[in-house]
């Protein structure tokens, strides 16, 4: 009988892939600590079963996420509910369905090739992740096209909607194949968050040694089990427990108290959240995230929060800050109140320039206007810090250099698979731009933007996406670059929202796509998946998640009468699109109004333009200091675009999500995995996946039983924030309802 190493292979495993591999393990100790170091290529992985269930896992996921995004509490169901799930259907098919073989023009297959096996998993979980990018967090492309129909009631042909959201992703797949080399070969680059998935793989097919403690697998559905329980208290008994906000309660008549101590409104200082969705919703789970990461986002998070965004509202008033909510993603008029759109918008969709400086300039609050200093000097900073501390790698990885490079055992297992040759990326690259080139010309008046606009976009793309993904590959943080897609182009083609919004689109979302397809090539890497089934899994797995993603968004935002329309719907509405809402004020600030208005010489915010150049000095004094003393290893680790990722997505993120992130991060990937390593090797990805799985299977429930019902509770413990004051101005003579004027 064969014996199980120390990491989870066994003897004869080791031997069959070659002498010992201890001086090729990966130097990544959390790689190491959890990813099998032993292959078996004999296993089968494009089977029925994994096609089948792919499919329908990804099929299932976009109607699921795309129907709750339009939600007021939209819910993500992440790949791990399917990764789950299929295992006992995957297990019941490989005991019933018929195992002969069967010759179509000659070549055989068979419905039941055996044992269902843990590489079947991992296709059909790959299949799955297409599903939650475009339906989930990521979907970037429906958001641009909800705004088109619902909030700028553009008539639009669904063809059109089609080859827009089809070439974006296919775009960022070409992306993903060509910047292989540099974002999943190499051993730095190891992708922190596919550790959750392999832990998970790993409990769920490994049989373990007896030793002391209990097995991954029972930890897991413990911890499945407590999580799906627990949260039927935040996801409906005692939503409360999202934002838990006690700072109100002792001050119940002060605004300053109520606006520093609101979850939700406010800065949420003391206010904390007991949600696990609340904790994950933005920044992903903590417990996957390298604890460097962790620092770094917690002082970007400190110095934004607790010292700049106060001396702002309070000391200088920065911006007017005081005629508004100190923390908003609405859009505001000089007397304070919600900026009316349509006042200022031509029947062709561009702007009314006499109405617009007849009606009112265009008004941010502080959190917000201080947010969007922040990406610029985000976007910057990731460019110098990538060229300064990864460029030579780069160079390295480099088409002449490749033969030279020294391959970990995960590399070097993977060499016994026949790789994708990089002109099928190329054919699908050309393709999407000849395609996406195409519709500025046939739909020219519905998109506004030119050919030229296009190719400008795909060349931004290009340039960022490797700078991000070497970020998001070492740091498992996501540096965005929206505002500077906008920015640009607004500069360029002023008064033109829907212009901005396809610049977004091709230029950003393809982005986020290719890091999507290169994390689940490393995933496929850690997994000794054949690259050649990965790229036909994701490929088929992107052309029909795109599809169904738009069909399903395209039957609710015609059969649901006014969605997203908060002022036409009725009170208890769920269909009120806040993630969409958000997509809307971009392409009035970049598109519709234009940066120049705001940003440019005479403009209220143009001395926050400054930070795209302190943003490209920032990284280079600690470079020079890492350079200065070798021997201090933690000065490489400052990363400045990390640390300005603290205070990034604000809004809709809420400082109480990203501080209850940090403390639960701190927690697990600072004292117990310094403390109890072990414990830490064995379960911590395990209870990051389950987690998820729980929070997820639960909302999924709540919603089908209960809130699509309409069987919602009203008591005290409903109400997400008691702070009714933070949302209010504290400038003399603004008057806004439900608020105390000052004199």
């Amino acid at each position: 009988m064969a014996t199980m190493t120390h990491d989870g292979g066994t003897e004869s495993e080791k031997a069959a892939n070659g002498d010992s591999t201890e001086h090729e393990r990966c130097s990544i100790e959390e790689v190491a600590l959890v990813v099998p170091e032993t292959d078996d290529p004999t296993l089968p992985v494009m089977t029925f079963r994994a096609w089948f269930l792919g499919l329908a896992s990804c099929s299932l996921l976009i109607f699921l996420n795309t129907f709750f995004t339009y939600r007021t509490q939209p819910l993500t169901i992440s790949a791990i509910l399917m990764q789950i799930g299929v295992l006992p259907i995957g297990k019941f098919m490989a005991r019933t369905l018929p195992s002969k073989e069967y010759k179509i023009f000659g070549y055989g297959f068979t419905l039941n090739p055996g044992p269902f096996n843990i590489k079947e998993h991992v296709i059909i979980t790959i299949f799955a992740n297409c599903g939650v990018s475009y339906g989930g967090g990521d979907a970037y492309s429906i958001g641009a096209i909800t705004v088109m129909k619902a909030y700028y009631k553009q008539g639009l042909n669904f063809l059109l909607a089609l080859i827009i959201v089809l070439t974006s992703q296919i775009l960022g797949y070409g992306w993903a194949g060509m910047l292989r080399r540099y974002l999943v070969d190499p051993v730095e680059m190891w992708w922190p968050s596919n550790l959750a998935q392999v832990s998970l793989f790993r409990a769920l097919h490994e049989k373990e040694p007896k030793s002391k403690g209990m097995t991954r697998m029972r930890f897991f559905l413990i911890a499945l089990t407590a999580s799906f329980l627990y949260y039927a208290l935040p996801g409906y008994l005692f939503p409360i427990l999202t934002f838990f906000s006690w700072v109100c309660w002792a001050w119940p008549k002060s605004i300053t108290a109520q606006q520093i101590g609101s979850g939700y409104h406010g800065l949420g200082i003391g206010a904390f959240t007991l949600d696990w969705a609340g904790i994950s919703a933005y920044h992903g789970s903590p417990l996957v995230t390298p604890w460097t990461s962790i620092v770094n986002v917690g002082v970007g998070f400190i110095m934004f929060i607790y010292i700049i965004v106060p001396l702002c509202y309070w000391k200088y008033n920065t911006f007017d800050a005081r005629k508004f909510p100190i923390f908003s993603n609405q859009l505001f008029t000089r007397t304070g109140h919600k900026y009316d759109t349509t006042k200022v918008l031509t029947p062709d969709y561009d702007l009314n320039i006499a109405a617009y400086n007849s009606y009112s300039k265009l008004y941010l609050s502080p959190l917000f206007a201080l947010s969007i200093g922040s990406g610029f000097a985000r976007f910057t900073a990731t460019l110098t810090h990538v060229a300064l501390f990864h460029g030579s790698d780069i160079l390295r990885q480099s088409r002449s250099a490749m033969k030279n490079v020294k391959l970990d055992i995960h590399a070097k297992l993977m060499k016994s698979y026949k790789q994708v040759p990089e002109w099928w990326f190329y054919i699908l690259l050309i393709g999407s731009i000849v395609l996406s080139l195409l519709i500025c010309f046939v739909w020219k008046q519905d998109v506004q933007l030119p050919w030229w606009g296009m190719l400008f976009a795909f060349g931004m793309a290009w340039l960022v996406t490797l700078p991000i993904g070497v970020i998001q590959a070492t740091t498992n943080q996501q540096p965005g670059y929206d505002i500077i897609a906008q920015f640009i182009i607004g500069y360029i083609l002023p008064g033109k929202p829907i212009a901005n919004l396809l610049f977004k689109i091709y230029g950003r979302t393809s982005t986020i796509h290719a890091l999507s397809f290169l994390s689940d090539l490393k995933l496929g890497h850690y997994m000794k998946i054949p690259p050649r089934s990965m790229y036909a899994a994701q490929l088929v797995g992107t052309f029909v998640a795109g599809t169904l993603n738009l069909a399903v968004a395209w039957w609710m935002l015609e059969n649901i009468e006014n969605i997203c329309d908060v002022d036409a719907l009725h009170p208890e509405s769920p269909w009120t699109c806040p993630k969409y809402r958000v997509t809307f004020d971009a392409s009035v600030i970049w598109g519709l109004i234009g940066p120049k208005r705001l940003f440019g010489p005479g403009g209220l915010y143009r001395n926050l333009v400054w930070l795209f150049l302190i943003g490209a000095f920032l990284p280079v004094p600690i470079w020079i200091l890492s350079k200065m003393y070798p021997e201090k290893k933690w000065i490489p680790l400052i990363n400045i675009p990390v640390i300005s990722y603290g205070f990034a997505g604000m809004p809709p993120a809420t400082p109480t999500n990203i501080a209850s992130w940090l403390i639960t991060g701190m927690i697990f990937n600072y004292f117990v995995f310094r403390y109890h390593k072990r414990w830490w090797q064995k379960y911590n990805y395990v209870l990051s996946a389950a987690l998820d799985a729980g929070t997820a299977f639960m909302g999924v429930l709540l919603f089908f039983a209960l809130q699509n019902e309409g069987k919602n509770l009203k008591w005290w413990g409903t109400e997400i924030d008691h702070c009714p004051l933070a949302s209010c101005p504290t400038a003399p003579g603004i008057e806004v309802k439900g608020c105390p004027v000052f004199t």
